[in-house]
């Protein structure tokens, strides 16, 4: 009786399932019916190919993709696309929803002005396009008339495809084509009327290597790097750069010509000029002259104080380890080092005394130093000083010395010699012992220097 039951419970469990499963599957059916019917294009934008737009006055723009599946520009020129554009283009018109179907079988198209604008998009393995035809917009809700071509059907489209229809081929083209890696950049040399300068890459810092030796700006030319690859085409002004084109906009004698010194010996080379009211471009590696954002003429116009690097000394405060001061007969050091208080590992600052005894330092004071150091910019360059003694280096009132440990590399130090102070103009010449050149700077920062060792021990009140 038992076996019985538990068959005929099951036998209902089966039945019930399989009534739940074909509602499911109905509703499913139903909904994907529904789906379609909402929609005039159901297909994934990668699967398209190639695409046209055809315009009111019946000029028409042809993108293809090329056979690494970049778009291409082939009508009305030839020309590399925009690839965000192009995409978009055929993101819009891919599972295209519409609005509303106005008329299942339309006998006369011209009452909505159908066809007055048309897109076609070739898919992959079709041979014929889907043809979507658009008419005028509905003055109610600014909705655009459309169809497909092989439908009778006449359908609402969203107002936003007015955007993409009127797409000019200005807009589809690639601008960028100026672009290159700023990485393999290992030298910059400008050339200009005024200013001429190059600059040679030593590990990670710029080094100028004409009219002078001295540090360059790292973020000036990295800056520079970036700009020249960023540059983006405001306008095409010709195809083709003969000799007549050159000329036309001045680039046979360009105002600016930059050349980078690419890895593998490799040159690029800009020639930037500004003519009547535009800047205008070409590199070595196109054949187009192009007019760009003005931005680039203002920072090639820089002159050459303004491409150096302005700070006495290049380390990071926070990587020091180290730090000790000479000054009028006396020394004082401190030391960072790593503790374990409390189980967690932790950086102290020490004073360093005498047969290697330490002591808590006043860590805030050190770091307000470091920190005040680390920042410390010329207000002029001394170039070929000659004989020290002039600035009061030959017996340097103070000498400050930073132990510096980067994490990715060794330790390094810098020393700087500091001349006696110009009360008047609150000014101080320093000079890095790594520099041939000589900083005058603004005094300030000694008023962080300490005048006895107690300064810096825990719980001193102030330096002076």
């Amino acid at each position: 009786m038992k076996f019985r039951t538990t068959l005929i419970l099951l036998a209902v469990f089966i039945l019930l399932l399989a009534v739940v499963i074909l509602v499911e599957h109905r509703s499913e059916k139903a909904q994907e019916k529904k789906e379609a019917a909402e929609k005039l294009t159901d297909f994934k934008a990668s699967e398209v190919e190639k695409l046209s737009l055809k315009k009111e006055d019946g000029s028409v723009i042809t993108l293809k993709k090329d056979d690494q599946g970049h778009w291409q520009i082939v009508e009305p020129l030839e020309a590399e696309a925009d690839e965000y554009e192009a995409n978009s283009l055929a993101e819009n018109f891919a599972s295209l929803r519409l609005d509303k179907v106005v008329e299942e079988q339309a006998r006369d198209l011209s009452l909505y002005e159908i066809p007055k604008k048309e897109v076609s998009l070739w898919l992959k393995g079709q041979a014929q396009p889907v043809v979507i035809q658009i008419g005028m917009e509905n003055p109610l809700d600014n909705t655009l008339y459309g169809r497909r071509a092989d439908r009778q059907q006449v359908v609402l489209l969203p107002s936003h495809l007015k955007y993409s229809l009127d797409k000019k081929v200005f807009d589809l083209r690639k601008k960028d084509i100026l672009k290159f890696e700023t990485a393999r950049v290992q030298s910059v040399e400008l050339k200009s009327k005024d200013i001429n300068w190059k600059v040679r890459k030593e590990g990670d810092a710029w080094q100028f290597v004409q009219p002078l030796a001295a540090l360059a700006s790292k973020y000036q030319v990295d800056n520079l790097l970036d700009s020249l690859s960023g540059l983006r085409a405001r306008e095409f002004l010709a195809e083709e750069k003969d000799p007549d084109k050159l000329k036309q906009y001045g680039l046979d004698r360009p105002e600016f010509t930059v050349v980078l010194g690419l890895q593998d010996s490799q040159e690029l080379v800009f020639s930037i000029n500004r003519k009547d009211g535009k800047v205008v471009a070409t590199s070595s590696l196109v054949r187009k002259i192009i007019e760009v954002d003005s931005q680039i003429a203002t920072d090639l116009g820089k002159k050459i104080d303004e491409w150096r690097e302005k700070k006495v000394a290049s380390f990071n405060s926070w990587e020091a380890v180290g730090i000790s001061l000479k000054k009028e007969g006396w020394q004082l050091a401190a030391v960072r080092e790593k503790v374990k208080e409390k189980g967690q590992e932790q950086e102290k600052w020490y004073l360093a005394g005498a047969e290697g005894k330490k002591e808590p330092a006043e860590e805030s004071k050190i770091e307000s130093l470091l920190r005040k150091l680390e920042y410390l910019e010329a207000a002029e360059f001394i170039d070929r000083p000659g004989d020290l003694k002039e600035y009061g280096l030959d017996r340097p009132a103070l000498e400050v010395t930073i132990r510096v440990k980067p994490a990715d590399s060794e330790e390094k130090e810098v020393q700087l010699l500091v001349g006696a102070e110009n009360t008047e103009k609150q000014q101080v010449v320093v000079k890095n012992r790594d520099l041939p050149y000589l900083f005058r700077v603004n005094s300030d920062f000694l008023k962080e220097i300490p005048t006895k060792i107690e300064d810096w021990q825990t719980g001193s009140t102030g330096n002076k």
